[in-house]
């Protein structure tokens, strides 16, 4: 790991209901965890954000259902410096990777899809759920858990291995 990188850093459209879920999920998911992997930072941007607006409803009270808070979050727009100074580049969607990858061709950080290393045969993609019904949210927020185990075991494989040798499977 580089001496400056320091974030796991979660990639959706607004950065407003599911980059911030998973930031939240993933943060409440790495303090249970050993060194390094709880030192970790875990942000939130998006591709398209404006910097400042607060998440979405629904993404709070989803989150508040299991004991999480969204309430400080505040959107940010997806930078050179955030994704320089990350160990690991987490999208929602393809075209989130593609992005990245056309704006950044130099990034060192591996970028995956926040499902795309869980076992079987699964959608690596996490749907947008901006507009939609509470269970939508629901059901986003419950397709990032189910995902947070394969993340936090590529992270430990990251941590322990040399960056040219960690991308994903």
């Amino acid at each position: 790991m580089e001496e400056d990188a320091r974030y796991v850093l979660c990639v959706c459209t607004a950065n407003v209901c599911r980059s911030p879920m998973a930031e939240v999920l993933l943060r409440h998911a790495l303090k249970a965890e050993d060194e390094p992997l709880r030192s970790l930072e875990v942000i939130s941007a998006g591709v398209s954000a404006y910097e400042g607006n607060p998440c979405t409803t629904h993404s709070a009270r989803v989150l508040s259902k299991v004991g999480l808070d969204l309430s400080t979050h505040r959107s940010r727009p997806l930078t050179h410096e955030l994704l320089d100074k990350s160990v690991l580049v987490i999208g929602m969607t393809e075209s989130h990777r593609q992005i990245i990858q056309r704006n950044a061709p130099n990034l060192k950080a591996p970028v995956i899809l926040m499902r795309e290393l869980m076992p079987g045969t699964v959608d690596p993609e996490v749907p947008d759920p901006y507009g939609s019904d509470l269970r939508t949210y629901e059901a986003t927020r419950d397709a990032i858990v189910e995902a947070i185990p394969s993340v936090v075991n590529y992270l430990k494989e990251l941590l322990e291995t040399p960056r040219e040798d960690a991308r994903p499977r």
